[in-house]
């Protein structure tokens, strides 16, 4: 005869599963992030525009892109290894989305949580990158061996950057956990005590991005669209959707950790649509970079500074 804990634990454990089921397809997760991504690319085209004095796309267009790109037929080169071929943009835009399930969407309790969490959500969102070189590898066009090697040349320039901007205030938390940092982080606004810190994880995040003035990598004057050049179709559009929850993780993270941390809903649009504002600007007013200025512009100046700031913070703290 069977115990009444086994019962519960026979009862309760398919609704452990579809309870992870849910928040890996659709909340906070899966479908939801994808759309959220949509709308926060829509927002930032939308801001660039305007700055520049031009109209503009419509609320739809990011929407009306990708279902075009999935009805359109995705052509094969002749000489590509089939499998990374279709495999890459399947591990790109699955490593943006396992990422988002560690941070606090939508200022609610991230769905998975452990000690050193941090790390792991900052190599996972470095993910998407490494496939676009390896994509632009495993092809023989010209652009895109060209778009591949600038895209893992920039990785490697802001990536230590970035995640020492990162680890101040896990430092000052005294965790490597992204909900205790938040946690911390909620009535101490760390971009006023490590203002360095917000700034190079600001611009760190647009390198991550290939945004203005970092997209080198995908120059279209030059190179057409770089890695991505013989993409189209379904595969072409799972790149650009990890782009685009890779945008709304990465700014999560940011604003849960510089702007006095994620609360609720209503926080967490106001504070990641500020900074989406902040990097419209940066876009607007700044060019092209080539890439040796970039690795310049990163280990001369991005690295130095955070480090002279992470070294402050442990004298301070004692």
């Amino acid at each position: 005869m069977e115990t009444p804990a086994r019962i519960r634990n026979r009862v309760l454990q398919p609704m452990n599963t579809l309870t992870s089921f849910l928040t890996l397809l659709i909340f906070p997760a899966g479908v939801t992030l994808i759309l959220m991504g949509m709308f926060y690319e829509w927002v930032d085209r939308k801001l660039v525009a305007r700055f520049q004095n031009r109209v503009g796309p419509r609320w739809f267009q990011p929407f009306a892109d990708a279902l075009k790109l999935l009805a359109k037929e995705q052509i094969t080169p002749a000489i590509v290894n089939p499998y990374l071929f279709f495999g890459l943009p399947i591990f790109a835009l699955a490593g943006a989305l396992t990422a988002a399930l560690y941070v606090p969407l939508f200022g609610l309790t991230p769905p998975h949580s452990l000690t050193g969490d941090l790390i792991i959500t900052i190599y996972l969102l470095s993910l998407p990158t490494m496939c676009i070189g390896l994509a632009g590898w495993n092809t023989t066009s010209r652009f895109s061996l060209i778009g591949a090697t600038r895209a893992l040349t920039q990785l490697f320039a802001y990536e230590a950057p970035f995640l020492l901007a990162l680890l101040g205030p896990a430092l000052v938390a005294g965790s490597w956990q992204i909900s205790e940092i938040n946690d911390y982080a909620i009535g101490h606004w760390l971009i006023l005590s490590q203002p360095i810190g917000f700034i190079v994880a600001v611009i760190g995040l647009m390198g991550k991005l290939e945004l203005p003035p970092f997209d080198a990598p995908e120059a279209e004057t030059e190179i057409v669209a770089g890695a991505l050049t013989e993409y189209s179709g379904r595969g072409l559009m799972m790149f650009h959707l990890a782009k685009s929850a890779e945008l709304v993780v990465g700014l999560t993270l940011v604003s849960a950790f510089y702007l006095g941390g994620l609360t609720g809903i209503g926080s967490f649009l106001l504070k990641t649509i500020a900074l989406l504002f902040f990097m419209a600007i940066l876009q607007s007013l700044l060019t092209r970079l080539r890439i040796d200025q970039t690795v310049g512009l990163w280990w001369r100046f991005g690295a130095i500074l955070v480090l002279a700031q992470i070294l402050v913070t442990i004298l301070l703290k004692g």
